[in-house]
This record gives structure tokens, sequence and C-alpha cells, in this order.
């Protein structure tokens, strides 16, 4: 390696380091002011998560949290969350109670977490192609948990449902479209469509903006890579119209997606005037095979009804988003 071209190429890397700076600093300028309050890292006291290990060879170098109540059935259901940005599983948990959800209705609690190590913000990395890629990197971490999970916990397959929120919501769609013969179910909160981005520069533009795509080039994105695949998962859109992180025009684009991909047509809409905004359903194979939740003047969050804990992504509201997936899911109260 010659004296200049040594010389160019730190040259380049200081550089590369300057953009990647810059473009973290503007993650941060982009979400809410709330991120500042650091969710705390300690479990619940009573240890309601419990970490697991050697789970499979884990490319994307996640950690596994898994919630399994005393009391299951025989062939219980499994529940995936992916957390936001800046957020933990135990904060996340904490914040909606989901575990306590979990005990009363008998379901197995899934938690993939990310790490710092993976990225500065603990966002998933739905906008990196050799994250999202099928049998590769955190996709196949989270395949991997779902499938020791299964094994483990003698879950019906045939119940399994995941859901997440902004980053954890784009990675939510990220594997609905690459592995939708394993979900039963799937929810995306402030989230993007799949395909979105393929670089941290121009996810951080689809946030602020959307993407200009037809329907057609929406569902092109999945038919990519699921190409055999005809039938879907039941998929629900959630999206506040003041969520100033993810531009609201991301879910309208998540709906067309899911509605192109399902041969649905849009103009079959049946939308439902709520008190705390409006709730639009299209009806394919299945009830509700798409429908998307627009909740007036709601932020950068999760929707529920009673905040059991303090979490900045977990926010107040009229709608319990989860228990609408209970619902939605048919996950019923132990009897």
């Amino acid at each position: 390696m010659t004296p200049k071209f040594s010389s160019s190429l730190s040259r380049l890397f200081r550089s590369q380091k300057k953009v990647r700076r810059l473009i973290e600093k503007s993650l941060i300028r982009n979400l809410p002011k709330t991120i500042g309050l650091q969710p705390r890292r300690t479990a619940n006291p009573k240890n309601v998560l419990t970490q697991v290990t050697g789970f499979g060879s884990n490319p994307g170098r996640l950690h596994m949290k898994l919630f399994v109540p005393k009391a299951l059935p025989a062939k219980p259901a499994l529940v995936v969350f992916l957390h936001g940005c800046r957020q933990t599983p135990d904060s996340l948990d904490g914040a909606t109670g989901l575990s306590k959800l979990a005990a009363q209705r008998g379901f197995v609690l899934l938690y993939p977490e990310q790490r710092e190590a993976n990225n500065g913000q603990r966002c998933f990395n739905w906008f990196r192609p050799s994250m999202v890629a099928r049998d590769r990197g955190e996709l196949m971490s989270i395949r991997q948990m779902i499938s020791y999970a299964c094994t483990h916990h003698h879950v019906d397959r045939a119940r399994v449902y995941v859901a997440g929120l902004s980053a954890g919501g784009a990675m939510t769609s990220a594997l609905i479209a690459t592995y939708p013969d394993l979900f039963s179910g799937a929810a995306i909160f402030s989230g993007m469509p799949f395909g979105a981005a393929r670089d941290t520069i121009s996810a951080l533009r689809a946030m602020k903006t959307g993407q200009s795509r037809s329907p057609l080039e929406w569902g092109d994105l999945i038919r990519a890579v699921s190409p055999e695949r005809k039938a879907w998962p039941p998929v629900s859109i959630w999206q506040g119209t003041g969520d100033r992180t993810v531009h609201p025009d991301n879910a309208l684009a998540s709906a067309a997606q899911w509605l192109n991909v399902a041969n649905i047509e849009p103009s079959t809409a049946k939308t439902t005037k709520k008190s705390w905004g409006s709730l639009v359903r299209w009806d394919g194979r299945q009830q509700s095979q798409v429908s998307y939740y627009s909740l007036d003047g709601f932020g950068h969050g999760l929707p529920v009804r009673n905040l059991h804990r303090s979490d900045p992504f977990v926010l107040k509201a009229e709608v319990s988003a989860p228990l609408e997936l209970m619902r939605l899911w048919g996950l019923t109260r132990n009897r």
C-alpha cells in the first residue's frame, strides 16, 4: 500500500465516521423530546422476564427475553413483541402489563432485544438489507427465538402472533413479509412498510416524509421475498395523526402494501368512527384481513388505557392496544 493511497484511505475513514456521527445526531433530533428519559434497565422486581441464551446461531447478535406463565394450557399461543428505539423489553412490559395478560390468558411472551453494540439507539436495524434478508442477520435471530420458544414450551404453531413498535414495527413488517407462514396475526405500531429504506439516510427520510410508491410497487417488494406465498396473516396497522417521528403516510403505505399483496380492493373498506379516531377494515380471506387504527392527535408510541409503569413510548389513550390485540387474536382469559 503506497503512502499516498494510505493517506487517502485514512481521510475516507475519518469522513465516514463524521457522517455517521451526524446521522446519529439527526436521528436523536427526530425522536420525541421524551427520548432523553432513559428507561430504567433494571428488571421488574419480580424478575418477570428471563433472558434465554443458546437459542441458535444468533447471526444478528440479539438478546432473547421470555415470560412463561406458571399455568399454561397443553398447547399455548406465543406472542412476539418487538420494542422501539431506546426501549427495553423490561420497560415496555412494565408499562403495558403484557406479562400480566400472558399470565391471565395462558400464552408465552417473547421479547427480542436489541443491543447497543448493534445500534447505538437500540433500534432494530430494519433499514439494513443484511439484517432483514431471509435466514440472515437480526431476522434470522428472531426466527430462531420463535423456534426455540415453540419447541421448549410446546407452543401451538398455528397460534403465533407478532407485534412491534416503531423500529420494532418496521421489523415486524420484515418478519411477516419474509416468514408469513410462521404467523397467524400481526400488528404494526408507528412502523414502516417493508422495503421503505436500504440505509440510515433513506430510513430517516422515509420516516420524516414517507416514500412515494404505487400500491403495486409496495406489494412487489413483498412478493420479491415470498414469491410463492398466496395467503397472508391478518395485519393491523396503528398510527397517531400527531406522530412527529414517523409520518402517518407510512401507515397508509403499509395498508396499501398489504392490501395489494392480499389482492383486496381498497374500495371495499369499512370505516367506523370511534371516540379516539377511526377504524378502517378490509376483509379478505379472513375477517379484518387488513385493519387501520388511526388515533386522532396521538403521538409516537403504543396506546394503552391504563399505564402500569412509566415508559416514554407507551402513552395513555382511549383505546388499549394490548386488549384489542387480545380480542383480535382470540386470546381469552383462562377459566
